[in-house]
């Protein structure tokens, strides 16, 4: 059935939102002030799920998205709204999100900081690739589907990591492994080299290696191969660490294949800066930096701290903290390879933590969140990737003697609906 609505809104999700007989519809790929038909996909209680099947009478807010697949591909939602539109509906989904699911005055949530680069932000991509009757295509999945969307470059992606696209279609798309190759994942540092890993599904690996070596040395990136899990990661060519900058002076970082570094490493860079701020460290605080990762937050605090002890349950990111520790002349910087679960209570036990810092995967730290209370820590510091997780973790901490001072949104992904952020909280006194 198809219907007639004007699109007023736009959720957590990146849809636009209507009214039909009183019940919300969510429709992809609209803005508001749009009138469209849509076509309804799946009814729910009390709202019900659509597609744009045509725009009626286009928003003035619109825009004719620069990407020739993104009406199709499911990488980004938003190219079709202006940046400062994006902004303006970030910061909004954000604050009301937080407001009604976690009860936070919305006065604590302080204003977006912006990227600065609307495009060519993306310092790590993953490619789907897929060997079809047309040829092997790279590029995102359609939105709710395993439909690789082919891509010749992506706009959001670094112009150098789009530079290698050709040769590696090329490459592979000629290989007798073409069909066995589900995924490409690609990155930059900030000196400009390139990383990438290629996914092998095949059942001789050995061979795909042997195979790979000779023309792989014609490309200007280093190059591995991963045939399962990050274990079986496999060097064919070139340097395993790519390096980034953080903090000032700045302090150059190194993350292996598999590690986590973010995608914006501008605003990463930014990141960090209001992290060292918040904080406020006197050099007398001993700090936790669960979710640690290679160091990002950990090691850029270690040079205002007393001490800082870092944990991650991704053994070599724990390795690569290490080295980066060493390489950056800082000893009061400690890192264990285990699960953030049980880290404050097993660590605390010799001395208490000033602050605590977090930083979870999308699924948050509730398990963490809980433990934090018990040990009533006196601040916490949370990076967050995912909204609506960090809604559900703040209420034990605001609901058991904790002030949140504020919230602040971050754009590290512009064309997404995905928002960053970081929250400060304060035990209360007595």
């Amino acid at each position: 059935m198809t219907v007639t609505i004007r699109i007023d809104s736009l959720a957590f999700g990146g849809r636009g939102v209507g009214r039909l007989d009183g019940k919300a519809v969510f429709v992809p790929g609209t803005a508001p002030g749009d009138l469209i038909r849509c076509r309804t996909v799946r009814e729910k209680k009390r709202h019900a799920e659509a597609e744009l099947v045509e725009v009626l009478e286009p928003s003035p807010l619109r825009r004719q998205p620069p990407c020739p697949v993104a009406h199709e591909c499911g990488g980004c939602q938003w190219q079709h709204l202006p940046y400062e539109q994006q902004l303006v509906w970030k910061e909004k989904i954000f604050r009301d999100l937080l407001v009604r699911q976690a009860g936070v005055n919305g006065a604590r949530v302080l204003s977006i900081l912006p990227s600065s680069k609307e495009w060519g932000y993306r310092s790590r991509v993953q490619f789907k690739c897929r060997m079809t009757e047309g040829g092997f295509v790279m590029g995102f999945y359609r939105a709710g589907s395993h439909y690789v969307v082919d891509m010749a470059r992506c706009p959001i992606t670094d112009d150098r990591l789009n530079g290698l696209l050709p040769a590696l279609r090329s490459l592979l798309g000629a290989s007798p492994f073409a069909s066995v190759i589900p995924q490409i994942d690609m990155a930059v540092g900030d000196d400009g080299r390139c990383r990438v890993v290629i996914h092998f599904l095949g059942p001789d690996p050995d061979a795909f290696h042997r195979w790979l070596k000779q023309p792989a040395r014609k490309m200007e990136t280093s190059l591995f191969v991963q045939s399962g899990r990050k274990e079986t990661l496999h060097q064919v060519c070139g340097e395993t660490d790519l390096r980034i900058q953080v903090a000032e002076p700045p302090m150059t970082l190194a993350y292996g294949p598999g590690g986590f570094a973010q995608i914006n490493l501008e605003q990463n860079r930014r990141l960090v800066m209001e992290v060292l701020a918040a904080a406020e460290l006197t050099g007398r605080e001993n700090v936790l930096d669960l979710f640690c990762g290679m160091g990002n937050f950990s090691l850029p605090l270690a040079r205002q701290a007393a001490s800082v002890t870092g944990v991650e349950d991704f053994e070599p990111s724990i390795e690569k903290a290490r080295q980066n520790a060493r390489d950056n002349g800082i000893a009061n910087a400690h890192f264990l390879a285990r699960p953030a679960e049980g880290a404050l209570h097993d660590l605390s036990q010799e001395a208490p933590f000033d602050l605590v810092l977090l930083d979870p995967p999308r699924s948050g730290a509730y398990g963490v969140v809980k433990k934090l209370v018990a040990a009533a820590v006196p601040r916490i510091l949370y990076i967050s990737c995912d909204p609506s997780t960090l809604a559900r973790d703040l209420q034990p901490l605001t609901h058991q003697g904790y002030a949140l001072a504020w919230s602040r949104p971050f754009d590290l992904f512009p064309q997404t609906f995905h928002t960053e952020s970081l929250t400060l909280l304060v035990k209360n006194e007595g």
